[in-house]
Formats: structure tokens, sequence, C-alpha cells
């Protein structure tokens, strides 16, 4: 238990859980270089965890899921980014939502057995396609264009989604629309078929293998059933701490890199390695300090979270500040990564560069910079 990725585990299911994790995490990182070129989808990373049981890690026992608490899914996020951030971040919408899904029941019970029943006989999986080009990010608050107009039976959904993380293998997904008769926005769940187009978009700096592309839906029919409550429990967000597990998982591995190359490098007539170095131990013990940091408030605020379930609501400036500190750290350990390695880390033939594309995707995910330092403001001044 010497080793940081250690640090957190607590029983033995936990350790054999994240044994299968990390071997799966070396199967995706000999990948990662060929799928982040081509910003293809990982289908073979994904045949490997539904193969290892996984698609089922945070769905109800009684679903027939493994029903593993946020601190575990955090745990999970972290190890599967170590190998792979895309095929992680992209992987950790699915868990993350099943969670969500679960702990608020904003679900028709009936509706929502069968999803369980779907993930876990099927290895179908979820997500939520809410982002649009017009109204930006839905954490900020914008109405969706996508409109969804009463007919008899249900509803006809038309728009077009952007940021549609994992849209090459989902049969089935729920997607938010305007609707206008009642002057608010719903959700529903959409099957895959007729009136769906999947535009391949994603083309981008980092993450470039979650398939991101933009799905548009025109007249597409949903059942009346298939719209999901307005109410529920709330959860405070809990579920999205998968994004800022992902980010560390990608510095702890940044860090590990930088660590075996200062073990080993000894340029020119140097007779020890450049880890002998005052200056690279330097930057290396304020890797440390980041990295411990974010992990230490990211796993007590995770762990609060599934402790205190009457809490959960009035947690969001704790949950956004893990975010907020977890993600920002992690840019800055595989900074200075770099740093240590020097301008062999820009080379495409080692993956520091990657790391470094990918992990600053994290200030774009929810909840922003700003809106988490707004929300913490309004906490304190609310006391």
């Amino acid at each position: 238990m010497n080793r940081i990725s250690e640090q957190y585990i607590r029983t033995r299911e936990q350790q054999e859980r994240l044994s299968k994790a990390g071997e799966l995490a070396s199967i995706f990182a000999a990948r990662a270089e060929v799928h982040d070129r081509d910003g293809s989808f990982p289908f073979d990373n994904f045949a490997d965890l539904r193969e290892a049981g996984f698609y089922k890690l945070t769905i109800p026992k009684k679903h027939g899921g493994d029903e593993i608490s946020l601190y575990e899914l955090v745990q999970v996020q972290e190890r599967l980014a170590y190998g792979d951030g895309s095929t992680a971040l992209s992987f950790g919408w699915h868990l993350g939502q099943m969670l969500h899904f679960g702990s608020t029941d904003k679900w028709n019970p009936k509706i929502f057995a069968e999803l369980c029943r779907s993930v876990a006989e099927n290895g179908a999986m979820i997500n939520t396609f809410a982002s649009e080009a017009a109204s930006g990010s839905p954490s900020r608050g914008g109405k969706p264009g996508s409109i969804a107009v009463p007919v008899s039976g249900g509803w006809r959904i038309s728009g077009r989604k952007t940021f549609s993380t994992l849209s090459p293998i989902l049969d089935q997904f729920v997607v938010t629309a305007y609707l206008e008769e009642e002057a608010c926005i719903g959700s529903f769940l959409v099957k895959r078929g007729d009136g769906i187009k999947l535009v391949e978009t994603w083309d981008t700096l980092g993450m470039r293998a979650t398939g991101s592309h933009d799905m548009i839906l025109e007249d597409v029919f949903v059942p009346h059933e298939m719209r999901l409550a307005d109410s529920g429990i709330d959860d405070g967000g809990g579920w999205l701490l998968h994004i800022p597990a992902c980010y560390l998982g990608i510095a702890m591995a940044a860090r590990d890199f930088a660590l075996d190359f200062a073990r080993a490098y000894k340029p020119g007539q140097m007779k020890e390695s450049i880890a002998s170095l005052p200056s690279v131990q330097q930057s290396i013990g304020e890797m440390e300090v980041e990295l411990r940091t974010a992990r230490c408030l990211l796993y007590d605020t995770a762990d609060r979270w599934d402790r205190q379930a009457d809490s959960r609501s009035s947690m969001k400036p704790e949950l956004g500040l893990a975010k907020y500190v977890a993600t920002n750290h992690a840019i800055k350990v595989v900074d200075i990564a770099m740093r240590i390695v020097g301008g062999a880390s820009l080379s495409r033939k080692l993956p520091l560069e990657r790391y470094y594309r990918d992990v600053r995707a994290g200030l774009h995910n929810p909840p922003m910079d700003n809106s988490v330092i707004s929300l913490l403001a309004a906490a304190a001044l609310a006391e």
C-alpha cells in the first residue's frame, strides 16, 4: 500500500475491482495513440469493458447491477483514465448517469428497471444529450432549441445536439427539448431509429476518441411514458465527480511517466540520473502537492456524498470545489511532468503530449470554473 494509487483502497472487493480496471487500463493505453491520432471511437475498449462486467457497476443490485458507491466510481474512473482519458471520460457519463438515475427516482420505475435490465443483460449504455450550438452548455441554464410537440400517444421531437459523447455506440439516449405549451424543458428517453442522424463533427485538440459528434433528430416520435419526471430527489449532482476523477487519472499517468524518466535519464557525463538533481526533486515535490491535495479533496467529498444522503442537495459548493481543484491541479501536474522530461515531452511518440491535450478538456466540462467560484461566493454570503 506504499503506492499513491493504492492510497484510498479500503476493501478487498475494491482492490479486486481496481486490479481488473488496471488490466483494462494497460490494454487501453496500448491503443490510445491510434485512436487519438485517427479520432476514432474505441469500440474495442468498450467491448472489453462490457466483457469485464463494468457496464453494470452503478446499476442497483435489485436490477442486476453491482451498485457501487460514488467513492468507488471515482476509484474506477481514475484507474481507467490512467490508461486512456477519452475512454474513461466517455464511459464515465454512462456510469455516472446510471448512478444519478438510480438515486433521484426521476424515472418511471418500470422504465428504469427495463433500462437497467438492458444494460446488465444486453450491454446497453446511456447518456444525456443536452448541449446545443446556440444555447451552449445546459449547466449554464440555456433553453434548448430542440422542440417537443405533443401528439397522439406521445411527442414529436426535432433538434440538433452537440457534444453527444458515446453517440457512435448508443442505441438509446436521453435528450432535452423545450415544451412550448408547458413553457418548460423536458427530458425524454429516445430509441435510435428513423429520424435520427449522427453527423461526425468531433475533431478536437484533446479527448479525440470520445465520439462526441452531433446528433440530429427530425420529427422523432417518443411515446408518452418515455418522458422523465421533472420531480425527484435532488442529489446535488454528485455523479459528476466522474469527471474530475478522470483528469486526476491522466495526471497520475503523467506523474508516473515523469518519475520513470527522471530515474532513468542520465544526460552527458552524469553519474546519476536527473532524479538526483535538487531542481528535479523540487518539481517532483510540486507535482505531489498538487496531486495529493486534489485526490484528498475528491475522495473525501465522494465519501461524504455517500454517507450523508440527506445532505446531498446542499453539497453543490463542495462538489463543484472538488471538480475545480482536481481539474486545475491535474493540469499543473501534467505541465510539471513535461518540464521534467523537457523537449522530448512534445514528441508524438510519447504519451505526455496527449495527456497535455486531454487534461485541458476538463476546463470545459461542468461545472465550469467561474460557475463554481460564483456558487462558493453565494454560499459564503448566505451564511
